[in-house]
């Protein structure tokens, strides 16, 4: 292990996308801690790597306190923090808009954008104070941060919201050298939305099968944006299946 490499953090990186983009960061020599709710698949991931430089860490993104523990121990191990991939996200059971419970809703506000801006003012913190000063953050946001699927209130909402923090903290953080953009994901095939290659409603009310494209591509995206200089910024990326509907009438 180099102890010199720089440091990423991945939230959500157990599984799907945040499973491919710490694999890839790790692999370009990167140190990673793996962030997730469950240390089960992110000692997988760690293991899958075949390197010491993967760091796993239970914490729930929604939770103050537990975020802070993580920032703490980043600190403690690191003494800095080069990269945040705000990726830990969940959505809603596909019910009518009238439907949703307020438990629903703030299930997926607290994740989704309270983990967010959890996340990235630990690392905004940290890259303000650290020397030499600044660092890059990365935030998910979906291809819901333009346009929503049927039945995806929550979700949507919060991705939408995404874009006005990722804003916002590209502003605030020119005086600290922080770079912040966000990557919009379209139709990624993981294990989590393998289902999608079956069948997605549509918002003329009929299933059908979308294009999906290797998650690995997203992967390799946000490598590219991780290593650029922090005098450039990809402040928006929207990567997707060539033909999934989104442009246009689908």
């Amino acid at each position: 292990m180099n102890t010199t490499s720089p440091v990423a953090l991945v939230t959500g990186a157990g599984t799907g996308i945040g499973r491919a983009v710490a694999l890839t960061l790790l692999k370009a020599g990167y140190r990673v801690v793996l962030a997730g709710r469950r240390i089960g698949p992110l000692t997988e991931v760690a293991q899958a790597s075949g390197t010491v430089s993967a760091y796993p860490f239970c914490v729930d993104v929604g939770q103050p306190e537990s975020v802070d523990a993580l920032f703490a121990m980043i600190k403690d191990t690191f003494g800095r923090l080069d990269v945040l991939f705000n990726n830990a996200g969940v959505g809603a059971p596909k019910v009518n808009f009238e439907d949703i419970s307020f438990a629903q809703w703030q299930t997926v506000v607290d994740a989704n954008l309270t983990g967010s801006f959890l996340c990235a003012q630990g690392a905004f913190r940290l890259m303000k104070n650290q020397t030499p000063q600044g660092g890059r953050i990365i935030n998910n946001g979906s291809i819901s941060a333009h346009a929503p699927r049927p039945n995806s209130a929550p979700y949507t909402s919060t991705k939408h919201a995404i874009t006005g923090l990722t804003k916002s903290i590209s502003l605030d953080g020119r005086k600290y050298n922080i770079a912040c953009g966000q990557i919009d994901i379209g139709n990624a095939l993981t294990e989590l939305s393998a289902r999608m290659s079956t069948g997605v409603l549509q918002a003329h009310g009929e299933v059908a099968v979308e294009p999906m494209m290797d998650v690995q591509q997203v992967a390799d995206a946000v490598l590219h944006m991780a290593q650029l200089p922090l005098s450039t910024n990809v402040q928006f990326m929207t990567i997707m299946a060539t033909n999934m509907p989104f442009v246009g009438r689908g």
